[in-house]
């Protein structure tokens, strides 16, 4: 398609999603500023009502109901889940993806995005975030998903024939952005500047579209049927032809051939950045999906047409009569007299002054003339009707949103700790479906992402996974499937992201930190019912209570419970107590052996000493014996001969240096 006819038909497609999205987008908007800006109340009533003075007050319900069900999400947010479905795919390596996901939320910090897309849901009946893909740092070519949020809810038109309740279904998607002039010129290096064309009775909603300053541009999503070819293995697999191709090498090696192949239809998925004038950029996007993923309200589909209510939409009504209740009896309460002192002609003469400040001053006395005491004549009190219908809209707003006083942690009626529980479970119930709208659009966001990990996280890198608690981390290794050593000789298994298939559920309920919290208190209820758990249960405890030091206070306690209850092998500590005790003992060995030795130095030397002067000796006394009889010239020769023989004589100490030295390795050793 020409960018020429591209245009025309994505301006089709924006007015035809604009129109379908109208009513939507126009009570989304009311919603938002009667609930959270807290217009409340038409203009001209209020003016009128300053014009003469009088009160109009707005004292806003709805916002501690939304914070509510908003809140309930934070604390209970869904889990994705990676499971395997065929042959090719393994428990090990959905494991690892959901790791993997777990490390692209937190990474990415995911959480914001699914909190305003649940607070847009709730306040005005529809919330968006995305998917995008992104270069991991500055100076690499490898790429990582992330999940970010849509701040705008109103800049999404989503597909006008969708009828799937995550998106999931999508063919059609703009995103819209204002920008001035300038920067759409240092952006795009063009000098067409004009906006998109006003569409009646929508120009008013989101951005003014014929705005002089800026440039409306828009992300025009597009997703094409295609065809592709998939391959039967001799194993009973099913792959895509490119997968097979790309690993042929693999699947020959292990004898794997194709038996059949026939073509299925696929999608693939197209990003324009378009002006009023022209295509700017074209992107080929990975995955087959849109990575926008819309977040809906109550939905209701009445004749063919799709009405996204938020929580307080059915409220806003009881809300008015509310504030003009409470603006009633503060006006009468503002117009009513006080109380006034009655009595006949002259009574207040003598005290006159007192008497005229006697309901503004603290007086000791007071005095009067005549006979009769005066009469004290109290003021209207507010009309009970008032107040009535007031207390009727506050119940009235509670009823439309199916949330009640104990849910929202007021005092009621229940006193026993079930029932109190059993009423916030109503209440709960009655507004799960917000929550439960947030589950699919994360499963949703899931199957985005599985799609999306074999292009981006492939060849030789290595990534990182979470475990459960976002504490535990591994590298995992990628690149072609198999095992092998890594430099320091260990094996190491390596894993190829792109086989097999898998599937994503997600799990509802409280998050990993509210779980362990939990979990401690109701530990502590255990210990206090039986006290008798409490020394074999204390490690877990210390284990789940977040302060410094619980770590190393669960080791503790852990260290100090019996076999029994840690699952070891009674064999085992009794073999590893014998091999404690042999080391204590070898190292008093080797310190006595230490002791003998520098003991046998010291005798040693002695010794030497001695044997030399008694060889000294010895050769001395035969000397005067032989002297007597031999010539000078005999005698000379003799001398020199036993000089030589002294010098040629191996040491005949009885025990040698490095015999000594030795010793103690013998000695250990046997």
């Amino acid at each position: 398609m020409e960018d020429k006819d591209l245009l025309k038909e994505a301006k089709r497609l924006f007015a035809l999603a604009g129109e379908v999205e109208a009513d939507n987008r126009k009570n989304a908007l009311d919603d938002i500023e009667f609930a959270l800006l807290s217009k409340q109340w038409d203009e001209q009533d209020v003016q009128r009502r300053r014009q003469k003075g009088k009160p109009c007050l707005t004292i806003n319900k709805l916002p501690s109901h939304i914070r509510q069900v908003v809140n309930d999400a934070r604390q209970n947010k869904p889990q994705i889940k990676i499971n395997p479905v065929d042959s090719g795919a393994d428990p090990e390596t959905a494991e690892i993806l959901t790791g993997l996901i777990r490390n692209i939320e937190n990474t990415s910090k995911a959480d914001i995005a699914y909190d305003t897309g649940i607070f847009q849901a709730v306040s005005s009946g529809f919330g968006y975030w995305r998917v995008n893909v992104e270069y991991a740092h500055d100076d690499t070519f490898d790429q990582n998903i992330v999940i970010d949020r849509i701040p705008n809810q109103f800049s999404v038109y989503g597909d006008p024939y969708s009828t799937s309740a995550d998106g999931s279904d999508w063919n059609v998607c703009f995103v819209t952005d204002r920008i001035t002039k300038e920067e759409f010129k240092q952006r795009y290096k063009s000098e067409s500047s004009s906006g998109w064309e006003v569409i009646d009775g929508y120009d008013n909603l989101d951005a003014p579209w014929a705005d002089n300053e800026n440039v409306l541009i828009a992300e025009y999503w597009l997703r094409e049927k295609t065809d592709r070819i998939i391959y039967k293995l001799s194993d009973g697999s099913v792959v895509d032809a490119d997968v097979y191709d790309e690993h042929i090498d693999i699947y020959q090696a292990i004898n794997i051939e194709v038996v059949d192949e026939r073509t299925t239809k696929s999608h693939t998925v197209t990003q324009y950045i378009l002006s009023g004038a022209e295509v700017l950029e074209t992107n080929k996007w990975p995955g087959k999906f849109i990575p926008i993923v819309p977040c809906y309200g109550e939905e209701v589909i009445c004749e063919g047409e799709r009405t996204f209510k938020s929580l307080i939409r059915d409220s806003k009504d009881a809300q008015k009569s509310f504030n003009f209740w409470r603006t009633t009896t503060t006006e009468a309460v503002g117009k009513m007299p006080k109380g006034v002192w009655v009595g006949k002609t002259n009574t207040f003469a003598t005290d006159a002054r007192k008497w005229a400040t006697i309901n503004n001053e603290d007086h000791a006395y007071v005095q009067y003339d005549g006979q009769e005491f005066p009469q004290f004549v109290p003021p209207t009190q507010v009309p009970a009707g008032a107040l009535q219908e007031a207390i009727n809209s506050a119940d009235d707003i509670q009823s439309t949103m199916g949330m009640f006083n104990p849910s929202l942690g007021a005092q009621s009626n229940e006193t026993s700790g079930r029932a109190i529980i059993a009423r916030q479970r109503e209440s709960d119930t009655g507004t799960f479906h917000f929550i439960d709208n947030e589950a699919r659009a994360i499963r949703h966001t899931g199957n985005i992402i599985v799609d999306l990990i074999p292009h981006v996280y492939s060849g030789d890198r290595v990534i990182r996974v979470l475990g459960e608690d976002l504490k535990e981390t591994e590298n995992i290794k990628l690149g072609e499937a198999g095992q092998q050593p890594n430099e320091q000789g260990e094996i190491e298994r390596i894993y190829d992201l792109s086989l097999g298939k898998y599937d994503v559920t997600v799990t509802s309920g409280m998050s990993y930190t509210t779980q362990r919290t939990e979990a401690a208190n109701q530990m502590i209820e255990l210990m206090r019912v039986n006290p008798a758990s409490a020394p074999l249960i204390g490690d877990l405890l210390a284990k789940n209570l977040d302060w410094p030091g619980a770590d190393d206070i669960a080791e503790r306690f852990k260290a100090m419970l019996p076999p029994q209850i840690t699952g070891e092998n009674p064999q085992i500590q009794q073999l590893q107590a014998m091999l404690q005790q042999t080391q204590q003992q070898t190292q008093q060995v080797v310190g006595q052996l230490q002791q003998q030795i520098q003991q046998l130095q010291q005798d040693k030397s002695i010794d030497v000493e001695k044997v030399k002067i008694d060889a000294y000796n010895a050769e001395t006394n035969r000397l005067k014996t032989v002297s007597t009889t031999m010539t000078p010239e005999d005698m000379q020769v003799m001398i020199v001969q036993t000089v030589q023989q002294l010098l040629q004589t191996p040491d005949i100490t009885p025990i040698d240096q490095q015999q000594i030295q030795q010793q103690p390795q013998g000695m250990m050793q046997q």
